[in-house]
This record gives structure tokens, sequence and C-alpha cells, in this order.
């Protein structure tokens, strides 16, 4: 069954969700520490195959006045290497104000300060996963 895959890509991780097979709805997988370039790029391959993912949806982090800043190039560069190691389709998404929505759902949930910085990013990539599929 095919799937989308969601990214949140910061410096230090990649926050990762998938699609349900219907692509109504996405769940937050987990968050992958970043190493470096090669074996951040493999995870993602892996989970791929695993999960017979046929597009991935990366969140890009414009500015609120829509321009593009360093964080988005970094985004954009990521997204570059692993378009060279994958056939599979990756889309950008405006992830503005995503993170703040994910802190927000996690102190609704009593989520700890501790706990909070561990699963933001997935939280984060389900926000910008799910925004796409409800835009489709």
């Amino acid at each position: 069954m095919n799937r989308y895959m969601g990214l949140d890509v910061g410096d230090k991780t990649i926050g990762v969700a998938i699609s349900d097979p219907f692509f109504i709805t996405a769940q937050g997988l987990y968050t992958i520490e970043r190493i470096g370039i090669k074996k951040d790029v493999k995870e993602i391959l892996s989970l791929i195959e695993k999960y017979e993912i046929t597009r991935i949806v990366v969140g890009l982090p414009k500015n609120m006045d829509n321009s593009i800043g360093p964080q988005s190039e970094k985004v954009m560069d990521f997204v570059e290497k692993l378009k060279r190691r994958t056939r599979v389709e990756v889309v950008f998404h405006d992830e503005r104000l995503t993170t703040v929505s994910a802190e927000r759902i996690l102190i609704e949930g009593n989520v700890s300060r501790k706990d909070r910085k561990k699963k933001i990013d997935t939280v984060a990539a389900s926000y910008i996963l799910q925004n796409y599929l409800d835009c489709q």
C-alpha cells in the first residue's frame, strides 16, 4: 500500500510522519537525529522502502513575508541531495507556524518540556503532511 511521507528538516533533527494508505490522515513516526547527510538520507531511503512511499512532502520554512531565508536554503540543499538518491517525487509545502502549532498541542496535552523537545519535530512533520493532504 502506497503512502506519503512528511519531513520537518532541521539542523539537528528530522521529524518524520507518514500518511495512511488512503492519503487521508498523517501519523507521526519518529524523529531522526541528524548524524551526517549520507546517514540521514540512508535512513529516509530505508523508510521509503519499508512504507512504500510514493511522495515526500518537505516543510519549507518560509519567512512570514513569504521570502526564502537561510533555513529554507538549508532545507532545499538537503532535498537536492535526497533527490539524487531516490526517484520518489519530493514536493515542498509551506510550514510557517507548524512548530508553534505543534508546541501548543503538546502543551495542551500536558507533555513535559523534556518530552516536548523529543516529540516536537515529529508532531511538526505530522502537521506539514496533514496540511498537505487536506489541500489535495
